[in-house]
């Protein structure tokens, strides 16, 4: 009898008797920890990354809002001498933009066309370039001083205007006057498929080589007031940077190039090579010198859409063929429908030297002089343009200014393929 508490207290059976009795918790207890401590450890890593993906953009965010607390407007951006030019031409609070629609994506942010309704009620169709949202100073300065350029510039019935803009609060946008049916080159196509002499009476549609006359005179006094008054190159001349309006009233557009070369920005400067090279005199393909005389060379270019309806320049050429051809005193064929006089300016505007080209104050007496012998007879082009094509043909598929498609079909819908 005493000797039964010893069966368990003996050297050789404690262990023996530990282990039968702490043995099953053991086997539960420690994998339960290592599982629970590898999931809290996982779980920790996930919520790590999480943490991190959140705070980069909150930071960008919380960076910038540290560097620019309040909205860019002309105040925080450009000098009071800025602000003061600016200030007639705000948008004023009576005045309604509506029905605004995307366009297309400018260089400094979406263009959209819409109606400017006045206080009396009046309305007129207009096109509204916007500063694309973000806090980018250098941007928005830019942008003021876009403003600041077409308020200066554009004083003159040729020119594309400007009605208002909004520079003192966000967001910032100019509002311009646009003309109807508007785009010149776009308008050129349309002609294609309007049926010869369906419309006598008006001359937006009975296109003849007087109409080429007419509008030309117009692109030509506007090209020539903003070099005498304002020293400006306009460095893109081509059908698709002129609008077209009723009574067949031309204005000058596509104003970017002469912009950056007015601001002499190194950053700006480079923009010269968009120019499509069809378009380009020579001595601005191999020298990047651009001055007035280059852009009469491309108002050579600009007669040959006119009196064909829109045809890309050099059609059978690749546009790096372009220049070892007119180095050789190739020139473009005389186009069907193009009189002699048409053609002679055209010739006159393509002189390799550019000291031999004529003035625009030149063309202009030239182009009246020659009037009375255009011919009347509304241009036929049957042929629809294949923008795909055009573009190709243009050298414009490799550009940043590819074309839009502009057709509209009969139940309101945008052709993928013909224009």
């Amino acid at each position: 009898m005493p000797a039964a508490p010893h069966e368990c207290s003996n050297d050789t059976s404690l262990p023996t008797c530990s282990e039968e009795s702490a043995g099953p918790l053991a086997l539960i207890i420690i994998p339960c920890l290592l599982a629970v401590s590898t999931v809290f450890v996982v779980a920790l890593i996930f919520y790590s990354l999480h943490r991190n993906k959140q705070r980069e953009p909150s930071t960008t965010a919380h960076f910038a809002n540290g560097q620019q607390s309040a909205p860019l407007t002309a105040a925080s951006v450009s000098t009071p001498k800025v602000q003061a030019a600016l200030k007639p031409w705000e948008i004023p609070e009576e005045c309604v933009l509506e029905g605004l629609e995307f366009w297309q994506t400018g260089r400094r942010g979406p263009i959209c066309k819409g109606l400017l309704r006045k206080r009396d009620g009046n309305s007129s169709a207009v096109v509204v370039k916007s500063l694309r949202d973000g806090p980018d100073q250098p941007e928005a300065k830019e942008f003021v001083e876009w403003a600041l350029f077409h308020a200066t510039v554009c004083k003159h019935e040729n020119v594309v205007r400007m009605l208002y803009s909004q520079t003192n609060r966000v967001p910032m946008y100019l509002v311009l006057d646009a003309y109807t049916p508007g785009n010149l080159l776009h308008h050129l196509w349309t002609l294609r498929n309007v049926t010869k002499n369906s419309n006598a009476a008006d001359p937006l549609l009975n296109f003849s080589e007087r109409s080429v006359f007419l509008v030309a005179k117009q692109v030509a006094a506007g090209l020539d007031y903003l070099m005498s008054e304002h020293r400006l190159v306009h460095g893109d001349v081509a059908a698709r940077n002129i609008l077209i309006g009723p009574g067949l009233s031309a204005r000058v557009s596509g104003l970017g190039v002469a912009f950056g070369g007015r601001r002499m920005d190194s950053a700006i400067r480079p923009r010269a090579v968009e120019v499509p090279l069809k378009w380009q005199a020579p001595e601005r393909i191999m020298m990047q010198l651009s001055i007035d005389r280059s852009d009469v060379w491309s108002f050579g270019i600009l007669l040959y859409e006119l009196i064909t309806l829109g045809s890309p320049p050099y059609p059978e050429l690749e546009p790096v063929a372009v220049l070892p051809k007119l180095q050789g005193s190739y020139r473009m064929k005389r186009p069907q429908n193009c009189g002699a006089p048409l053609y002679d300016l055209m010739k006159y505007c393509w002189m390799w030297s550019f000291k031999d080209r004529p003035a625009f104050s030149a063309i202009i007496k030239l182009l009246e002089s020659s009037l009375p012998l255009a011919a009347t007879e509304a241009i036929c082009a049957p042929e629809v343009i294949d923008l795909f094509e055009y573009n190709r043909k243009a050298g414009l598929l490799s550009h940043a200014r590819v074309l839009p498609n502009m057709a509209t079909s009969t139940d309101g819908k945008q052709s993928a393929q013909k224009v």
